[in-house]
C-alpha cells in the first residue's frame, strides 16, 4: 500500500502483544514481520498522506518557487536591469543635455523676452506721446474755433448794428423823402381841381 509520494517516517511503540517480552521496544517500521507492524506502517502513511500536508506543500512550493524563479525570474530580472539602465542613461546623458539646452535656449528666451517688453514700453511711449500731441492739438483747435466764434459773434453783432444803423438812416430818409413829398403835393393843385 505504500505510494510514490514522500513519506515521514512513524516511530510507534505498540503494547506488548499477547504478554510477550516485557518492556521491548519494536523497531520502527523497517523490520517487518508481525501484521500489527504493517498495520502500524499503513496507519502512519495514511495518517502523513491525509493529515500531514507538509510534505505535499513544501513540495509544490519549492516546485512553484523554481517555476517562478525560471520562467519569471528571468524576465523581471531583464526588466529591471533594462529599467536601471534606463535611469542611469537618463540621469548621466539626457537630464545634463536637457539641463543644458534649456539653460541655454532660456537666456535666449529671458533676452527675447526682454527685448520684446522693451519693444513694448517703448511702443507704448510713442503712443502716449501721439495721444497727448493728439489732445494738446485738440485743445488747441478747440480754443482756436472758439476764439473764431467768439470773433464772428462779435463782428456779426457790429455787422447787425451797422445794417441797423443803415437801415434806421435810411428809414429817416425816406420818411424825410415821402415828408417832402407830402408837403410838395400839398403845394399842388389837386388832380380834381385841374380838370375842367
Amino acid at each position: 500500500m505504500s505510494g510514490g509520494g514522500t513519506e515521514t517516517p512513524v516511530v510507534c511503540e505498540a503494547a506488548p502483544a499477547g504478554g510477550g517480552g516485557g518492556g521491548k521496544k519494536k523497531d520502527s517500521l523497517g523490520t517487518g514481520g508481525s501484521p500489527a507492524h504493517l498495520i502500524i506502517k499503513d496507519l502512519g502513511e495514511i495518517h502523513s498522506r491525509l493529515l500531514d500536508h507538509r510534505p505535499v506543500i513544501q513540495g509544490e512550493t519549492r516546485y512553484f518557487v523554481k517555476e517562478f524563479e525560471e520562467k519569471r525570474g528571468l524576465r523581471e530580472m531583464r526588466v529591471l536591469e533594462n529599467l536601471k539602465n534606463m535611469i542611469h542613461e537618463t540621469n548621466e546623458h539626457t537630464l545634463p543635455m536637457c539641463r543644458e539646452t534649456m539653460q541655454d535656449n532660456l537666456t535666449q528666451v529671458l533676452q527675447r523676452l526682454q527685448a520684446a517688453t522693451d519693444s513694448v514700453c517703448r511702443l507704448q511711449q510713442r503712443e502716449q506721446e501721439r495721444k497727448k500731441m493728439h489732445n494738446d492739438h485738440l485743445i488747441a483747435s478747440e480754443k482756436q474755433h472758439i476764439m473764431q466764434w467768439e470773433d464772428f459773434m462779435k463782428e456779426q453783432h457790429n455787422k447787425q448794428a451797422e445794417v441797423d444803423e443803415e437801415h434806421r438812416k435810411a428809414m429817416e430818409r425816406l420818411k424825410e423823402q415821402y415828408a417832402e413829398m407830402e408837403k410838395g403835393l400839398a403845394k399842388c393843385p389837386a388832380f380834381g381841381e385841374l380838370e375842367p
